[in-house]
């Protein structure tokens, strides 16, 4: 079930505020992640920065590749910050992933 009409456009707003220059086909996998359900306790900026990491990091790096070599979670995670980094930068985003960032 998709969120709520209110939910929907907080979750658009707080998507353009973070990722200005986000292509259309990402932003549009990232607000249908944040307006998931497993989201919907979790206000929309929130929710839109942890869809945002999870797509960048699963669509954008190669954290899949590491997961595939053996590597734990963490250190996957670890070695994928430089080039999530970089993606959100070149999509101008309003905030980086820093290496102490909660589990998302």
């Amino acid at each position: 079930m998709s969120a709520p009409t209110g939910r929907r456009r907080a979750i658009g707003k707080a998507l353009t505020a973070l990722l200005p220059l986000a292509p259309y086909a990402d932003m549009e996998k990232i607000r249908t992640e944040a307006g998931s359900v497993h989201m919907k306790t979790l206000p929309p900026t929130i929710a839109v920065w942890l869809a945002t990491i999870a797509h960048v990091r699963h669509v954008h790096t190669d954290y899949e590749k590491l997961l595939a070599e053996g590597y734990d979670r963490d250190s996957a995670r670890f070695f994928v910050i430089g080039r999530t980094n970089e993606v959100l930068t070149r999509w101008r985003a309003t905030r980086l992933l820093e290496e102490d960032d909660e589990d998302e």
